[in-house]
């Protein structure tokens, strides 16, 4: 299991640093200079019929909450598309529904990432670039890394329209395009006290 999480970290690295733009302070991140106590990531692989899109998220504790970072690339040039971390992670259904519906252990209604009520999975939306790239950096503090409420095991999904973030359940967000189950990225041998 560590093989994989390592090759999984390594990867998001990997793709992180091949990014264009002014993300070194960032790249450090993937690269696990600065983990915090716990870290997950994302691989995103495209639903059926969109091929050609890619992507990450990664997620890591820190004092203020938890930091999320999400790439996503091949996306329609300034296209909005919902974002959320999702109950199940089960990416097998071509459509992504085996996902489920958003995480949402609390029972609350759906909102955006800064509202008092929302989903524990509501991040909002990522908003694409004229190269069809999205990169989102957040810190969130509705997300937990450890106890009965980790996200740990659940996915990512993004979908194919903006969130309008208040329409129910789901923010109206559309087809889901694409989906990926969130490992533990945490490579740290020493973590097991």
């Amino acid at each position: 299991m560590k093989l994989k999480s390592l090759i999984t970290a390594a990867s998001a690295a990997v793709f992180l640093s091949a990014c264009s733009g002014d993300h070194d302070a960032h790249n450090m991140h993937a690269e696990g200079e600065h983990i915090g106590e716990r870290s997950f990531s994302a691989i995103l692989n495209p639903t059926e019929g969109n091929e050609g899109l890619q992507g990450f998220v990664m997620f890591e504790d820190t004092p203020e909450g938890v930091f999320v970072l999400a790439h996503v690339e091949g996306l329609e040039p300034g296209g909005v598309h919902g974002f959320h971390v999702h109950e199940y992670g089960d990416c097998s259904a071509p459509d992504g529904t085996s996902a489920g519906g958003h995480f949402n252990p609390h029972g609350r209604d759906h909102g955006g990432p800064d509202s008092s009520e929302r989903h524990a999975g509501d991040l909002g939306n990522l908003q694409a670039d004229d190269a069809g790239m999205a990169h989102l950096e957040m810190i969130d503090t509705k997300l937990e890394l450890s106890g009965p409420n980790s996200i740990l095991g659940k996915s990512v999904i993004v979908h194919a329209q903006a969130d309008d973030l208040e329409s129910q359940p789901t923010g109206d967000a559309g087809a889901r395009i694409l989906c990926g189950v969130i490992a533990d990225a945490d490579v740290d041998e020493h973590h097991g006290h």
